[in-house]
């Protein structure tokens, strides 16, 4: 039970611990020493551990979680941006949203512009729908708009459109669509037709955020990741996140010590045709697992070789990746297994699975792969000889919850059979192969890991569409572990995290709720009262809210959406803490009628200030 001698410094008590130690499943209280668990087991044994500097927190009865571990977030680009977004995810009706958005351009000064980017889908809005160009041009005649929704489509309001330039002289981009009115006139509307390079270099043309409004930036974004729960991600690179120039504002926080997040990083080639250099220069420059356990290599992708990347857009016929990619692919395979490198490949379709597959076999007879962790991203539409191709050679794959957020147009694509085995959860996991879980956030789905568990559990999209039958769901355990002790192995840092048992650190979680009993339609909604990393409280709330020492200074720029809004739904989540109340008449802001019974400790001023905060003046008591 126990392998301190001194007493620890901190213990946690009175708690319901799920440990996901098959020798000891549930205990009632852990003990902390130097970062990691020293003792866990029963209340009077582990209390009589308590010396007179020991911190004692008393759980009230609630349950315990090991912190939860995203396997795939792109962590570092978010946090460079997280401060200028509107935050849609987790909004529940577009009548809300426009009128987030409609107070974010009143008080957003020239040039900035007002972006909501990602993390959510039309059809979790009870309108079902986007807004139309014309609605946002309405609200914002001179503020410029940019919005993503997922990697299919962008809308630009025409400020924006005279802010990047494009006219009617514009030439249509490779690989992407400017729709044009009847005169020429770009409307608007972005599409990826057949990759996201469009909504990309468009994103980009808008301004950035200084250097220490950065670091403020992502802190604020790690803290919401916090309040969630999440005490550990594997950052997948991304579009325009070059290395070493984009990862200063991370690299500075660790050297400062204010990470509350645990980091492992893959390298991202930004150069089609120059991806074999840029890893000829990595593996030179860098060694895998340099750093420590806050901020540490983990080898490279999620792109390996431009010409092998298949986006998952539903709305598009799948994408026939070129007949060089093999060769391209094996060029670069073959650097990072000549240099004991992982890797991380991004690959949607099973053409493409199977295609890599053959160059990872021939690469395999020569430079054999066996202790390389390497894994697919993704992989809905996988087959099952490709999951034991995988198997037996050693690799893994990481699942996110896309399908949550394109379940909708897969079926309208390929029909509601096919899409029941997409991807083929159960067949993974009986194969044998690795497996773990995450979120892709920030942009094709939200960074809420409780939306994915949601998904995986219940098989249901966030517009509420039933996707799997029961036999693809998992159960609750087999879930939480996907997102906490699995993902170690893709960081190669098995035995070290992800379950609450002594040697290991001390991260876990106190839910709002228990994750193993509440109904499944609220797994989505659960936060976390208190985080801990380390055993260290980065996130404490309600009666662990004295435990909680981080200092947050106020979101930069003064501006910024998260002073009000927060992150993931935090204002539902206030308001749904919020004394009793009820809207007594319509609200032509929102254009439908707030109905509801609120309950909590959320004072009726507050409440009222932030629905005034929209323009809704319509509650009462």
């Amino acid at each position: 039970m126990s392998e301190a001698r001194t007493a620890p410094d901190l213990i946690l008590f009175n708690g319901r611990f799920h440990t996901l130690d098959p020798a000891n499943p549930v205990a009632g209280a852990v003990a902390v020493s130097r970062g990691k668990f020293s003792a866990v087991g029963i209340d009077r044994d582990i209390r009589k551990l308590a010396g007179e500097a020991t911190i004692l927190i008393d759980l009230r009865g609630r349950s315990a979680l090991p912190g939860l571990i995203d396997n795939h977030l792109h962590i570092i680009r978010g946090g460079l941006n997280f401060n200028m977004e509107v935050r849609w995810d987790g909004v529940r009706s577009l009548a809300d949203a426009m009128a987030m958005l409609r107070r974010q351009i009143a008080i957003t000064p020239p040039p900035q512009w007002v972006r909501v980017v990602g993390g959510f889908s039309e059809h979790q809005f009870v309108e079902k729908r986007l807004p139309t160009i014309e609605e946002i041009n309405a609200i914002a005649p001179e503020t410029p708009v940019f919005l993503l929704h997922l990697y299919d489509r962008a809308l630009l309001n025409g400020a924006a459109l005279r802010a990047c330039g494009y006219t009617k002289d514009t030439p249509e981009p490779l690989g992407g669509q400017i729709t044009r009115n009847k005169a020429g006139e770009p409307t608007g509307l972005l599409l990826a037709k057949p990759n996201a390079a469009i909504l990309y270099s468009t994103l980009a043309k808008g301004p950035k955020l200084p250097f220490e409004y950065q670091l403020n930036s992502t802190r604020h974004f790690m803290r919401d990741l916090n309040r969630l729960g999440v005490t550990g991600a594997i950052d997948a690179g991304g579009g325009f996140q070059n290395y070493p120039e984009d990862y200063a504002v991370i690299q500075r926080l660790h050297d400062e010590g204010q990470l509350t997040i645990r980091l492992a990083y893959n390298l991202f080639t930004q150069k089609p045709k120059g991806e074999r250099q840029d890893f000829l220069d990595w593996t030179k420059t860098s060694k895998y697992k340099q750093g420590n356990d806050y901020f540490r290599h983990n080898g490279a992708g999620e792109m390996l070789v431009f010409s092998a990347a298949d986006f998952e857009d539903f709305r598009q016929p799948r994408p026939v990746m070129p007949a060089q990619m093999e060769s391209e692919l094996e060029g670069v395979v073959r650097i990072l297994a000549e240099n004991r490198w992982p890797w991380r490949m991004h690959a949607t379709y099973d053409e493409t699975i199977s295609r890599s597959l053959d160059v990872f076999e021939k690469v395999n007879r020569e430079i054999p792969l066996a202790g390389l962790n390497w894994f697919f991203d993704h992989a809905e539409t996988i087959s099952p000889r490709s999951i034991d191709r995988i198997a037996a050679l050693g690799g893994g794959i990481a699942v996110q919850h896309r399908m949550a957020y394109q379940g909708e147009y897969f079926v309208e694509r390929y029909g509601a059979g096919a899409a029941q085995a997409t991807p083929p959860l159960r067949r993974m996991l009986e194969s044998g192969v690795k497996m773990s879980a995450g979120t892709d956030a920030t942009r094709v789905a939200s960074y809420n890991p409780w939306v994915s568990l949601a998904w995986l559990v219940t098989g249901r999209t966030v517009g509420g569409l039933s996707l799997y039958p029961q036999r693809n769901c998992l159960d609750r355990e087999t879930a939480l572990r996907m997102w906490s002790e699995n993902v170690t192995w893709f960081s190669n840092e098995e035995g070290r995290k992800g379950r609450i048992e002594v040697g290991q650190f001390a991260d876990l979680i106190v839910p709002d709720r228990d994750y193993f009993s509440c109904p499944e339609l609220e797994i989505a909604d659960i936060t976390s009262l208190l985080t801990i990393i380390g055993g260290r409280v980065v996130y404490g709330s309600a009666e662990f809210a004295r435990f909680d020492d981080q200092a947050l200074p106020p979101a930069l720029p003064d501006w910024s959406p998260v002073r009000v809004y927060g992150g993931y739904a935090a204002w539902r989540d206030q308001a749904q803490r919020a004394a009793p109340l009820a809207c007594l008449s319509d609200c032509n802001v929102h254009g439908h009628r707030h109905v509801g019974a609120w309950s909590g400790k959320l004072p009726i001023a507050d409440l009222k200030s932030f629905w005034g905060a929209l323009g809704c003046s319509c509650w009462a008591m």
